[in-house]
């Protein structure tokens, strides 16, 4: 395909740093990215989505791969996360899905019993439904000019169906979870579908030229452990071991981060999981994340959001106890959860700036 011939010439990388955290080797500084870097935080993000719809936006390749590269011409990040939304997969999945400007995400007609899983798709083509995300992809792998690698992502299959039967967000989630108590066969049978798909979605964004990527369980902390290891945990995993069996064939290798947020019940099973990288939230402490993994795994967060309202002289002292917490090997600085829209922009760049300064200090050290 066009896209397969265009992959061959992509500018040469030239700061691998990321994908080699990712991998545990060495590095010379740890590397940084934050999750929403492409966000409202940004004036000029606020300035290019004005008056547009937001999923018109996911939709248009140029407009996707513009946001994206925003705050790397602000920031030395040390990766790139391509702008798009985790509800595009239900979208292809044949469900409506709107943005509600002071709401959110909202579905008008979400899944309300088991027999509503035949309004779903059966067999979706992903090339057709989802081929937006692949030329905003290969797109801005070629206008990024090989600065930074760029990751995929996606949606996990919990957290998706908890927006497709909730309808949008909430404090609860008690109509997905009341799924999982009073359906379980169709909960499996939906997490499947879902399954099937994010497998395929995940794939084509290697395809269209991804150099890494990441599964968001955005809402796994509102399942208890026993809930999470029977329907969360193996559909995460059968991700994972499926797109790298698939990627093993072409002789490719692409580094998986699974973010599972406030589900620090289930580190120890998230290290063993098949994914290179396990993304943490602020609520888990550096060092005893470090020893619950075993060094099975590379780690990628955790700062506090919040923090980065402190004075940057602050933002520079919480860093270095971050990182003098994870240790620089096998480590990716991220914040805890997304950047926040009144979050100030220099404030960010005190943070990436300190990541880089006391990480190259303490790996001089050694």
């Amino acid at each position: 395909s066009l896209l397969s011939v265009l992959g061959l010439n992509f500018p040469t990388l030239q700061n691998d740093t990321f994908l080699r955290a990712a991998r545990g080797e060495e590095t010379e500084h740890v590397p940084v990215w934050c999750m929403r870097q492409a966000g409202r935080y940004l004036p000029e993000f606020r300035e290019s989505r004005a008056g547009k719809d937001f999923f018109d936006t996911c939709r248009s390749p140029e407009s996707c791969c513009e946001l994206t590269l925003q705050p790397l011409r602000r920031f030395p990040f040390d990766a790139a996360i391509i702008f798009s939304d985790i509800l595009v997969v239900p979208q292809a999945m044949g469900m409506d899905v709107l943005m509600v400007a002071g709401k959110g995400p909202t579905f008008p007609d979400p899944l309300k019993e088991p027999e509503d899983l035949q309004r779903l798709r059966t067999a979706v083509d992903v090339e057709k439904e989802l081929g937006y995300v692949f030329k905003a992809i290969t797109l801005t792998r070629h206008k990024i000019e090989g600065k930074v690698p760029l990751i995929g992502f996606t949606g996990a299959p919990w957290t998706l169906m908890a927006y497709m039967i909730e309808g949008g967000g909430s404090n609860t989630y008690s109509k997905a979870k009341r799924w999982l108590y009073r359906h379980p066969e169709a909960s499996h049978m939906l997490l499947r579908m879902l399954t099937d798909v994010i497998v395929e979605y995940l794939l084509g964004q290697v395809a269209a030229g991804a150099q890494a990527l990441q599964v968001f369980d955005s809402h796994a902390g509102i399942l208890g452990p026993v809930q999470f290891k029977d329907f969360s945990l193996p559909y995460l995993r059968d991700i994972a071991r499926r797109v790298k069996d698939k990627l093993k064939e072409t002789g490719q290798d692409v580094p998986m981060i699974v973010f599972a947020k406030d589900a620090h019940y289930a580190l120890e099973d998230l290290s063993q999981s098949h994914y290179e990288v396990v993304g943490l939230d602020w609520t888990i402490d550096p060092r005893s994340a470090r020893e619950r993994t075993g060094g099975k795994v590379s780690l990628q967060g955790n700062m506090d959001p919040c923090a980065l309202y402190s004075p940057k002289d602050r933002i520079s002292e919480i860093v270095q106890k971050m990182v003098e917490g994870f240790g620089t090997r096998g480590y990716i600085a991220n914040l805890g959860h997304g950047l926040y829209p009144d979050m100030d922009p220099e404030n960010v760049g005190a943070f990436v700036e300190a990541v880089h300064q006391h990480s190259k200090l303490m790996i001089k050290q050694i």
